[in-house]
């Protein structure tokens, strides 16, 4: 209903800055499915961020839209420790099969990035390098990164989490991601969230930039055209009519 009325203006949806579109409950309801074939069938560009095999399912919507420039999927990438991974990320895809989705995605045509985040000083930011040379070798062709965020409550959570699992590492960890945020564990200043400043905040970008271009990646979502959006079944009447 939103896509068909004359108010819309074609534009780039994304899949999801929140959270992730493919959750284990996707494959019972398939929920993202149903968006993505309503995106198909208007031909309007989507971006897609997930840390899960199941994109691949939707490969044939995602083909579709990459056939008009409009589609591009990131998979996040926070470690190639399959021991880590699922401390940090339970109920998600092991490091390999976030690789094989980048591979399938590729292979058929359809923009592949990988997204190496959170990066977490300390803990995986060493990683970045072998991240991004396996991603690569699998067929990304982008990629982003992203350093640790901790709104609101997440700073207790995050100290919880860091006791029970890495309690010789916890103040060491702590320590870099102040040194991040102007001695604080989050900020929310924009220009400031995703990377941090400071020396430490420049040395992983350092790294960030120096291994892709090592490995031919661009450094940024390729561009999204609306040049292809349509309403099909509409009617030239039904352009007039108030939503």
């Amino acid at each position: 209903k939103e896509l068909e009325s004359p108010k819309w203006v074609p534009q780039t949806i994304a899949m999801s800055g929140v959270t992730d579109p493919y959750q284990p409950v996707e494959r019972r309801l398939g929920i993202t499915r149903r968006c993505l074939e309503v995106l198909a069938e208007f031909r309007n560009p989507v971006g897609i961020v997930t840390k899960n095999h199941g994109v691949t399912r939707d490969i044939d919507l995602l083909s579709s839209l990459a056939q008009h420039h409009a589609a591009v999927v990131f998979v996040s990438i926070t470690t190639l420790d399959r021991d880590l991974a699922s401390t940090m990320e339970p109920r998600t895809a092991t490091p390999a099969h976030r690789l094989d989705a980048i591979k399938a995605l590729a292979a058929a045509g359809i923009p592949a990035g990988v997204m190496v985040a959170p990066v977490i000083p300390g803990l995986n930011d060493h990683e970045i390098p072998r991240i991004l040379e396996a991603a690569a070798t699998a067929g990304a062709r982008h990629a982003g990164y992203v350093v640790l965020r901790l709104p609101y409550g997440l700073p207790t959570l995050f100290k919880e989490w860091l006791q029970v699992h890495y309690p010789q590492r916890m103040e060491k960890i702590l320590g870099q991601i102040r040194s991040l945020r102007d001695g604080k564990l989050n900020s929310a200043e924009f220009g400031e969230r995703f990377q941090g400043t400071g020396i430490r905040a420049d040395q992983i970008a350092q790294m960030f930039k120096v291994s892709c271009h090592r490995h031919s990646l661009v450094m940024k979502a390729p561009p999204l055209s609306t040049a292809a959006f349509r309403r099909p079944g509409g009617t030239q009447l039904s352009l007039f009519e108030t939503r």
